[in-house]
């Protein structure tokens, strides 16, 4: 062999050796996948629930008008407490109207002594017919006369009771029961009464029951029209049974009934208006004050995943996944309520899918990265 062909060799060799060794040396220093755990989405049959925002109002609500004109005299109530119908609430001057009792009664009186006195003038007038001391037409005389007397005394009664009821409305009462505002006149000041330009004095709302009100959106009104008829629905005594709960309230601990549906929906908005009546026994629920309510909207099979698992991808929500050669494979989600702590998922995964349910935080784990998967598991939360 020569000498130029065996340093040939000796290089050749060396260089190959090189590479092989350098080669060991990147598969070394290389990253492993990152271990994740996986599990698929529980799948679970739950109940669902439609929810809407509105707000309680008063069932009843009433503006108190005094109905004749006077100064106020009294107060006979404490601002912002509970009164019952017929309660005493405000009296105004009485005596005017007192006044104008004694001079109605005072008519009527003197109409009753008329109205004898024409009646004794046509018993006396009967009586000398028979003998034709007067004639016919003095009798028709004197019996329009007590005709005419019997009419001024109804008058007279009328104008008694009308005074009667001016002294009764000075005595301003609860038209019905409630809690009540704060008055809006103090003693001493003149009032305007009357069916128009009268003084509001206060107002009452009733507490039991209250009502919620609330929006249905046009989707939703249509599917429950064709499952039922829900004006029919609402009009019947038992009604469909929703819940509500407050701002600070975690659970759905109030129960009532839908008792209307509006006639139309609104055209710009797209909804109809639907309401519902709460006993509110402890009178808590105040008018004015938000909250939400739902709908039972039936049974159906669900896959259910923890929130933690879910990201934001610009405008969708995913789920990542581990999928073929044991990658990260995001998939686009239609997310649910939430049900027994877990996120219901409406479209979006199967129930084969392995969901990354662990290990998630790890920035390596993301779309299209190897992972080393280990078994993890869903569970639904428990509540003490």
């Amino acid at each position: 062999m020569s000498r130029s062909r065996f340093v040939g060799l000796v290089l050749t060799a060396a260089l190959t050796s090189t590479a092989l060794t350098g080669l060991d040396a990147a598969a070394q220093g290389a990253p492993p996948a990152p271990p994740v755990q996986v599990a698929n989405p529980l799948a679970k049959r739950i109940t669902n629930w439609d929810e809407y925002t509105g707000r309680f109002e008063a069932s009843e609500q009433v503006d108190v008008r005094a109905r004749v004109s006077g100064f106020i005299d009294k107060v006979h109530f404490r601002d912002g407490s509970l009164v019952q119908k017929g309660d005493l609430l405000f009296t105004i001057d009485q005596r005017p109207y007192k006044l104008a009792v004694d001079v109605a009664r005072a008519e009527v009186a003197r109409a009753k002594a008329q109205v004898e006195l024409a009646q004794n003038e046509v018993e006396r007038a009967e009586g000398l017919t028979q003998n034709r001391t007067i004639t016919a037409r003095d009798v028709d005389q004197r019996r329009a006369n007590l005709n005419s007397a019997v009419g001024s005394l109804q008058g007279a009664e009328a104008n008694l009771k009308n005074a009667e009821l001016n002294l009764e409305w000075t005595e301003v009462r609860a038209p019905l029961a409630g809690r009540i505002s704060n008055r809006r006149v103090d003693p001493g000041n003149l009032i305007a009464g009357g069916q128009s330009g009268a003084s509001l004095l206060t107002t009452i709302v009733a507490v039991a029951p209250i009502y919620f009100t609330f929006d249905v959106s046009e989707a939703d009104f249509l599917r429950y029209s064709r499952m039922s008829n829900p004006r029919e629905e609402a009009a019947k005594d038992s009604g469909t049974v929703v819940e509500v709960r407050l701002s600070d309230e975690p659970k759905w601990g109030r129960r009532g009934k839908v008792n209307f549906l509006d006639n139309a929906l609104n055209a710009r908005s797209a909804t109809i208006r639907g309401r519902a009546v709460f006993e509110n026994k402890d009178q808590f629920l105040t008018p004015g004050v938000f909250g939400r309510l739902r709908f039972f909207a039936g049974e159906s099979e669900a896959l259910l995943v923890p929130d933690t698992v879910i990201a934001s991808d610009q405008a969708n929500k995913i789920v990542l996944t581990v999928g073929p050669e044991n990658k990260v494979v995001p998939k686009p989600v239609v997310l649910g309520p939430l049900s027994d702590g877990l996120r219901v998922i409406r479209a979006g995964l199967t129930a084969q899918d392995k969901v990354i349910v662990g290990g998630n935080a790890n920035p390596m784990v993301r779309p299209g990265v190897p992972v080393t998967p280990q078994p993890g598991e869903i569970k639904i939360a428990t509540t003490n």
